[in-house]
């Protein structure tokens, strides 16, 4: 082969590397929500379970990247402790080795029979069941046929007399060489900005016998160190919490790397005695087909010995972090908590991430029901409530245009048709939650209208008007209490009932309120203010029998 050939089928492998990594990580996501549900619950658990639940994720988004995006979002919303945050970033590391197990199998012969089982169910598949299982089967057989296609780039490099007195520099059988290694670990790491698609290089560079075994480890030390960089400069501009995150990484793989290359001939041996197996015997054809399982078993032996350092010392390294990065209050004004855009990578979490927002969404809502009561009720304008109430309705603003920005996002990528089916839902409902918000502020600028003319309602119409704001917002609280429980078609039955009741009780207020105007009972500028106030109810009412319908769909 040419050179020109041996880069275009390498760099054509690599591609198609890209492709299947994330067709895995899609079809995984859409066969594992609820999975993912579950394990983001235990999360917040103790340093255990949140390192469980980091590997849990890792392995179903198959990026340990958008892991920690998302426990980024999680300590950013005060859901996770900053020292669980770092169990699971310890747990995200561990799992990102599961992937040097896949591609470990060598099972790049049968790639194309795995690509033609699984288009059929993909394409013409009739259940999400289906469809996720033929993408993962056509995922995995495009992962092992570019496996396919970077050996055959790399197997004229065992014999090119340049390559290989390029490689003698990096063969780490001496300190400098083992440094070198590792050097040239984190920069192809940080090239390609993926440590999977790295790994999968050293993989077939070791299997392909042009380096060994000892390179193979230092590429991998580096590798890992690369990876946490990579984060590192994603969040150079980002909130508290990703600094502090990005950098307990980074902590994590440079001490990780220092206590490999001090111990590097011990951990030869570790893994020596783990796999059976010399890792550098070559076959006739220069093949080494014993070193894919050991630097699988080496990937997965560093970052579980690094967890095993840093795990006693997690609270040290929490206060230490906080030392080292100060919480800036005053320059983070967090209208979104959960969402990042970077998440929007991976359907499944950034749906999870835009769910978890809603209930941001839902609580801002609710505080504003009980700041519009205190409000209305009070014997004089109070501007301090008036404020919060109209700062609350600009954050809802926000997060709606947030948040439709992001799920559109999500829905440019390859979505399930369930996974449509929720993102347009969250779209609708946040809308409705945000024109709530709006009709409460205007509830409180027609209250305003009488404090300023030092006018007020009759008894009887006061006493009407409060009535009905409470059992709106008794209303809206059930409705969004039920988001969580869809499938439960009689609970949503009984809640339209109720908001057919109110129809029924509002238009029986209405007719109170014009006998009052034929008795003069009420003037003309309360009695336009009563409508106006009792309008914003009615439209309350209105938009959460919305967010119901979004439910039934």
């Amino acid at each position: 082969m040419s050179d020109f050939e041996i880069l275009y089928t390498a760099v054509g492998g690599l591609g198609l590397f890209f492709l299947g990594l994330k067709l895995l990580s899609d079809a995984l996501q859409s066969s594992g929500g609820d999975i993912i549900r579950n394990i983001l619950a235990t999360a917040s658990g103790n340093r255990v379970m949140a390192l469980l639940a980091g590997l849990g994720i890792t392995a179903f988004v198959q990026s340990s990247s958008i892991s920690t995006v998302m426990t980024v979002g999680l300590v950013n919303a005060g859901v996770l402790e900053l020292k669980h945050s770092l169990a699971v970033i310890l747990g995200s590391n561990i799992g990102a080795t599961i992937s040097g197990w896949i591609l470990a199998l060598d099972l790049g012969r049968y790639g194309l029979l795995l690509i033609a089982v699984g288009a059929l169910p993909m394409l013409a598949g009739n259940s999400n069941s289906m469809v996720a299982a033929g993408k993962t089967l056509l995922a995995l057989g495009l992962l092992f046929t570019s496996l396919d296609f970077m050996s055959v780039a790399f197997e004229p490099l065992r014999l090119h007399q340049g390559f290989l007195a390029y490689m003698h520099l990096i063969d780490a059988e001496s300190f400098g060489t083992l440094l070198a290694c590792v050097i040239l670990g984190v920069l192809l790491t940080m090239l390609i900005r993926n440590s999977t698609a790295m790994l999968a290089i050293t993989l077939t560079l070791a299997a392909t016998g042009v380096i060994d075994f000892n390179t193979s480890l230092g590429l991998i030390i580096g590798m890992n160190l690369g990876g946490a960089m990579i984060a590192q400069m994603a969040a150079s501009e980002a909130s508290t919490s990703a600094l502090r995150v990005a950098r307990a990484n980074v902590l994590f793989n440079v001490l990780g790397a220092l206590l490999a290359i001090a111990l590097f001939p011990l951990f030869i041996n570790l893994v020596d005695a783990l796999v059976a197996g010399d890792p550098d015997m070559q076959l006739a054809s220069g093949e080494r087909p014993n070193i894919g399982w050991h630097i699988a078993i080496a990937h997965t032996m560093f970052n579980l010995i690094v967890a095993l350092v840093w795990m006693p010392l997690l609270n040290f390294l929490t206060k230490l972090l906080e030392w080292l990065i100060p919480q800036q209050v005053d320059a983070e004004v967090h209208r979104v908590k959960y969402l990042n855009q970077r998440a929007t990578q991976a359907p499944e979490v950034a749906l999870q991430q835009a769910d978890l927002e809603m209930d941001n969404l839902i609580e801002i809502t609710r505080q504003m029901f009980n700041l519009t009561r205190t409000y209305a009720t009070g014997e004089k304008a109070d501007k301090e409530c008036f404020d919060r109430i109209y700062a609350f309705e600009d954050v809802t603003d926000s997060i709606e245009e947030e948040m439709i920005t992001f799920i559109t996002k999500v829905l440019a990528t390859s979505v399930t048709q369930a996974q449509s089916s929720r993102a347009y839902g969250l779209i609708r409902m946040a809308d409705e939650l945000e024109s709530i918000a709006d009709c409460l502020e205007s509830f409180c600028i027609y209250r305003t209208r009488l404090f300023k003319q030092h006018e007020t309602l009759s008894a009887d119409a006061w006493n009407d008007l409060m009535t009905y704001f409470n059992d709106v917002d008794s209303f809206v609280g059930r409705v969004v209490g039920a988001r969580r429980k869809r499938a439960d078609s009689t609970r949503i039955t009984h809640l339209m009932e109720e908001g057919n009741r109110l129809n029924r009780v509002a238009n029986t207020m209405r007719d109170r309120h014009l006998e009052r105007l034929k008795d003069g009972t009420c003037m003309a500028l309360p009695a336009q203010t009563y409508s106006d106030m009792f309008v914003s109810m009615r439209r309350i009412k209105n938009h959460a029998i919305n967010i119901l319908e979004t439910y039934a769909n």
